[in-house]
Formats: structure tokens, sequence, C-alpha cells
């Protein structure tokens, strides 16, 4: 049994895609190419793999159970690529802008 809130793990990405249940997870596979090495981690730390069949997915519980540690460690690699991909792409052209900024954030 799977327990929401959950995160979803692509290979070979750093991002993580925060799900609050089955029904997000199934609204954000539907246009997503998903492989055998994505991996769905719930609030245990219980993963699972994440396969496609006729009626859309399922999700197969692996025998890895990830630690808090791991479970960290991925959300701070997430964390680090997001804020590279903001950081690079933010750039003023006055500081009256800059300051300006503070309010839609």
């Amino acid at each position: 049994m799977v327990h929401w809130p959950c995160i979803l793990k692509l290979e070979g990405d750093s991002e993580l895609i925060f799900l609050v249940s089955e029904q997000a997870l199934s609204s954000e596979l539907d246009g997503l190419i998903f492989s055998s090495s994505d991996c769905l981690i719930d609030g245990l730390g219980q993963t699972y793999q994440v396969k496609s069949c006729r009626l859309g997915y399922t999700l197969e519980s692996r025998d890895l159970m990830l630690s808090l540690e791991r479970v960290t460690e991925l959300i701070q690699e997430h964390q680090f690529a997001q804020a590279e991909v903001c950081l690079t792409k933010i750039q003023f052209i006055s500081i009256a802008e800059a300051i300006s900024s503070i309010a839609v954030l």
C-alpha cells in the first residue's frame, strides 16, 4: 500500500516530482514517457517501479526501502538543481526592477 504523499524520481534527472495522491500521479504520468528505472518513493521510503500497462500504469513494490538519509540526499540534489536553474536565469535591467521582483516571489 502506497503511503501518500510521494515523490517521483525520474531516471537520470535530479528533479523530483511531488505527488499528493494517486490521482496526481495519474495526471503526471498521462503525458510522460517513463522508464523501468523511474522510481516512486512513498512517505515511508518504500520504492515502487512504475510499469506501463493496457489501462495506463501499475505500481510494483521493490525490495528497496530508502533511508531518511538517502531521501534527504535526493531532495538536496533536487533543490540544488532547482536553485542552479533559477539563479542563472535571473537577470534585471535596473535596481527598481530587482526590488519589484521581490513582490512577485
